[in-house]
């Protein structure tokens, strides 16, 4: 993980998102808050409290999710950690007071064992280099408390819409797309005690109100992105 890309790239994030994803007729922040919908509704499905959790947002840029875990999870405690310490700046004047934002070396997470109940990586592991994600996976979890969430957000390489959309977006020019259950071998490599797939996202804008149908299409590996979700 480079801090120097993402630097580049930090104060024109929003525009340079929003010209890529154009052909699905939503804006960015529609990719961010169904994220944090998602997880709201599995940890309340698997019976956690997130009254007052602490949350990684791992690989968080300038804080896009913040404003969404104010909505759907308004107690949870929300720690942004990044390589880019333009992206943190500018997430910590967009967000004042609303996360704790913190810079990250690429390698040792600078939190202490067991800190955290949920942490989230949102499309942030095609940006790092194959051979380091089981052993970040092992950070993760260790600043997880026992039992807490993983939350793995990644694009579905299966679909040709995602693959366009990365091949032709700047700050994705070094991406490497993983699939599914290649993401799910290196959660469970990483130590978690299991770890399940779910796809995400199948209709464009002008589908929408086909989208009451997604949570029956999870187990299809055609949505847009997908998620794995690990255990500790």
């Amino acid at each position: 993980m480079e801090e120097a890309e993402f630097d580049k790239f930090a104060s024109e994030y929003r525009a340079m998102h929003a010209a890529n994803i154009k052909l699905s007729g939503e804006a960015p922040e529609y990719f961010a808050e169904y994220k944090i919908v998602d997880i709201a509704n599995e940890a309340a499905r698997l019976g956690r409290q997130t009254a007052a959790a602490r949350v990684l947002d791992f690989g968080a840029g300038i804080g896009y999710s913040v404003p969404f875990f104010a909505r759907h999870l308004p107690t949870a405690r929300v720690t942004c950690l990044d390589v880019s310490q333009k992206s943190l700046e500018l997430g910590t004047a967009l967000h004042p007071g609303r996360a704790e934002f913190r810079h990250f070396d690429g390698a040792s997470i600078p939190c202490a064992d067991e800190t955290f109940d949920i942490a989230l990586a949102s499309c942030v592991f095609h940006h790092i280099p194959h051979a380091e994600h089981v052993a970040l996976l092992g950070e993760i979890r260790r600043v997880l408390k026992p039992d807490g969430l993983l939350f793995v957000f990644e694009h579905n390489p299966l679909n040709p819409l995602t693959r366009h959309a990365v091949n032709t977006c700047p700050f994705d020019e070094n991406a490497h797309l993983i699939g599914a259950p290649a993401m799910r071998r290196r959660v469970l490599a990483g130590g978690f005690a299991d770890a399940q797939v779910k796809y995400r996202i199948f209709f464009p804008h002008a589908l929408q109100r086909l989208r009451p149908l997604e949570p029956r299409l999870t187990w299809l590996p055609l949505g847009a992105q997908y998620y794995v979700l690990g255990r500790k």
